[in-house]
C-alpha cells in the first residue's frame, strides 16, 4: 500500500480527536494486519469509492468508545444510549472526510458510516489488499485506524457490501 494513502489518516485521527473530542493522540507506528482476528467491541466502518477503492476501519474497546462518544456529545452516552452508536459513526465519517481532503489530486467518494458493536467480531480484510493498522493512544485509552485502499478503482460499493462483519455476542 502507497505511504501516501495513510499519512492523510494518521494527521485526520489526530485533528478530529483534538478537536471534537478534545483529547491528544499520539499515533505508533503503522503496520500490517496480520489476520482477521477480532481486537475490538466497536468499530465505525467508512467505505471509499472513486480514484481509490477500500474502506477506513477505526475500532475501540467498550470502555474507550463509551468515553469517546461522551466527550464528543458532551454527555455520558452509554453503550446502550440510542445516539452512541451515531456517535461513533460520526467520528468515523470524520476522520474519514478529514483523510479525504488531503487526497487533492483524486476523487474519492465516501460511503455513509457502518457501526458493529459486539463482544466478538471480526471485519475481514479484503483479499486483494493489505489493511494498514495504525495504533493510536490517548487519556481516554487505545484505538486502531485501520486503512485498505487500492489506487485505480473505480467503485467499491458501500461498506456494508465491500467489507464482511461477522458477529458473535
Amino acid at each position: 500500500m502507497d505511504v501516501r494513502l495513510i499519512n492523510p489518516f494518521v494527521n485526520s485521527v489526530k485533528r478530529v480527536f483534538e478537536t471534537m473530542v478534545h483529547v491528544k493522540v499520539s499515533v505508533g507506528k503503522p503496520y500490517v494486519k496480520p489476520d482477521d482476528g477480532a481486537h475490538s467491541e466497536v468499530s465505525g466502518i467508512i467505505g471509499f469509492s472513486g480514484d481509490a477503492a477500500g474502506c477506513v476501519v477505526i475500532s475501540f474497546s467498550k470502555k474507550v468508545a463509551v468515553a469517546a462518544a461522551s466527550k464528543f456529545a458532551g454527555m455520558e452516552i452509554g453503550a446502550d444510549h440510542p445516539d452512541f452508536s451515531d456517535a461513533i459513526g460520526e467520528l468515523a465519517n470524520m476522520v474519514a472526510g478529514n483523510a479525504k481532503m488531503e487526497f487533492t489530486d483524486m476523487n474519492i467518494r465516501i460511503s455513509l458510516p457502518s457501526v458493529v458493536i459486539g463482544d466478538s467480531f471480526v471485519v475481514s480484510n479484503s483479499k486483494s489488499s493489505p489493511r494498514i493498522v495504525i495504533p493510536c493512544k490517548s487519556e481516554l485509552g487505545e484505538l486502531l485506524v485501520e486503512v485498505g485502499m487500492e489506487l485505480g478503482k473505480k467503485d467499491c460499493g458501500n461498506a456494508a457490501t465491500s467489507t464482511k462483519a461477522t458477529v458473535g455476542v
